[in-house]
């Protein structure tokens, strides 16, 4: 959430922030209501102010008649100064809910644009691989291999579920250390989170529990989600705490299951395990003193490279545009893979993202009342950052369509051989 006094000061920048971010928010109303309050609140200092002039005359009234006039003048001061609390607190509400609805301020660098199309591509890592037969994809080769089964999972859970099984389970937990190994060196706390946060904890970070448009598991009863992301859990961590300056910053690393209904996911790049109901990440959080927010982003997207750098997976950064920072985030990259059994046309093979990370400077902290005690003895928001280490899912489809061989077996990275404890998946089903 924006500080008030900057959407008023700033009105213009904060109407076309929200215009180039493709949103629908009112920053005049917010202004109005933010002038209506500061209004209501001076009224009421003003009658309080009066009820304890009343009071303190009472006190030294000798006149029975001069007294009797001061009580009536003490109950109107009352009913008007509850009038005015009642006004102010509706007012108060309505501000907050308005200016929840405006997103964070976008980085001047960020491109502006609507959709991923409109993203800047900024570096290219790696080789893309040359086959010698046509790649299979992701949902042929899992098939074969007998590491992945989507039709059970259909079956026993509906569609956008799968199981994991074979060499396939040790794959996801061979990714899960050597990612873990990675951030420990780094100086990150490992976690593993709840499946489960609060809807205010949702709604602080910036997602929206309900409406149709939503990509959130509401639980019955209990104001509960299923959460979509560790980004929650690590940050509601610290929800309504005054952090001691000197711990600054706080890296965390958390592993949890991720759920998320993907609402209107359609097409041939949302099949298999691209776009699923359920998937294992393993999340990156930063909190951090302002002046520092934009050097941890650029540590984060670091991790990122370095983690799929390792892996020998190709993939491009690209700085996310406007209309895809979603509401919270300042500036965001995301790293993609090439997948080469992606198609499009004539063309075999395309970018898919993998992982992405974003500095949401103050907007999460000021939402959830995260602080630190600056030298000035003044409480300041911290700023809050994310970024995915690894999303078990999508780094399995970059690694079983890259590192595909003509007979249908599966290399494994080098990298991830000792946790797997074998080198090669070999077909199980006749190809």
């Amino acid at each position: 959430m924006l500080d008030y006094r900057f959407i008023a000061d700033n009105l213009s920048a904060v109407m076309a922030n929200i215009a180039d971010r493709f949103m629908k928010a009112d920053a005049q109303l917010v202004v109005d209501l933010f002038n209506r309050r500061t209004e209501l609140t001076t009224r009421l200092q003003s009658l309080q102010r009066n009820r304890n002039a009343n009071a303190a005359a009472m006190k030294n009234a000798g006149d029975p008649a001069g007294r009797s006039a001061l009580v009536d003048e003490g109950k109107k001061l009352k009913e008007e100064i509850e009038a005015c609390e009642t006004e102010l607190s509706r007012a108060e509400k309505e501000l907050e809910t308005e200016a929840r609805r405006i997103p964070n301020m976008a980085h001047p660098g960020a491109p502006v644009g609507k959709e991923d199309k409109d993203n800047l591509e900024v570096k290219r890592v790696g080789r893309v691989p040359e086959f010698g037969f046509d790649p299979a994809d992701h949902v042929k080769l899992g098939h074969d291999l007998d590491i992945i089964d989507f039709d059970s999972g259909t079956k026993v859970s509906g569609t956008k579920f799968y199981y994991l099984k074979n060499e396939g389970v040790f794959l996801e937990l061979a990714l899960i250390r050597y990612a873990l190994d990675i951030l420990v060196k780094k100086g990150f706390t490992p976690f593993i989170t709840p499946d489960i946060a609060r809807e205010e904890i949702l709604e602080g970070i910036g997602f929206n529990p309900r409406g149709e448009e939503s990509n959130v598991y509401m639980l019955e009863g209990g104001g509960s989600c299923l959460v979509g992301t560790a980004e929650i859990t690590l940050g509601g961590y610290y929800s309504g705490t005054i952090i001691p300056k000197e711990s600054l910053p706080l890296r965390m690393a958390g592993l949890s299951h991720c759920f998320r209904r993907e609402a209107g996911a359609s097409g041939q790049f949302s099949k298999g395990l691209y776009r699923v109901h359920q998937f294992t990440k393993l999340e990156m959080f930063v909190y951090c003193l302002p002046g520092d927010s934009d050097r941890f982003h650029e540590e984060l997207r670091s991790i990122e490279e370095e983690i799929f750098d390792g892996l020998n997976i190709p993939f491009r950064v690209v700085d996310t545009c406007t209309g895809d920072l979603g509401a919270s985030a300042y500036r965001k990259w995301d790293l993609e893979a090439w997948m080469p059994g992606r198609s499009s046309g004539s063309s075999q093979g395309g970018w898919g993202e993998i992982t992405s990370t974003s500095n949401c400077t103050d907007y999460q902290a000021r939402r959830l009342n995260i602080r630190y005690r600056d030298d000035d003895g003044k409480n300041k928001y911290v700023h809050m950052l994310n970024g995915t280490a690894v999303a078990v899912s999508r780094a399995v489809i970059a690694i079983l369509e890259n590192f595909q061989e003509a007979g249908g077996s599966v290399r494994i990275p080098r990298a991830l051989v000792p946790y797997c404890g074998f080198e090669r998946i070999h077909p199980k089903h006749a190809l």
